[in-house]
């Protein structure tokens, strides 16, 4: 029982930030790899409720580098994604697919993501 619970509080810490719910959500619902472009697309479209067309190019770096320094290294040590920084490749692991019940009711939760997260 306690390691469920080590497990569940890892993916409640994941879970605090938004972008990786994003991502988190995107890649357990597409069951495919994606690029750090697609899921920098969909952290704008999810997060900043911004059509790419208006998005500043400074915005889009941001997310961009959040992504690539910070929240795709925390998802890849956990074991949740499998990440290649030089061909900007993500692909989700088994361990994302073992967390997708508790992942699915933590985005049910998320009040700001109004739609399903696709691409």
């Amino acid at each position: 029982m306690s390691g469920d619970s080590i497990a569940f509080d890892s993916v409640l810490d994941l879970c605090q930030n938004q972008h990786r719910r994003i991502v988190l959500g995107m890649l357990a619902e597409e069951q495919r790899s994606l690029t750090l472009n697609d899921l920098t697309k969909g952290v704008l479209k999810y997060n900043h409720q911004t059509p790419l067309t208006e998005a500043s190019k400074d915005v889009l770096a941001e997310i961009r580098l959040s992504l690539y320094h910070g929240h795709l290294p925390k998802l890849a040590s956990e074991g949740l994604i499998n990440y290649d920084p030089e061909r900007q490749l993500v692909e989700p692991t088994e361990q994302l697919d073992l967390m997708q019940p508790t992942l699915s009711t933590i985005l049910d939760a998320d009040s700001s993501l109004e739609t399903p997260i696709t691409l």
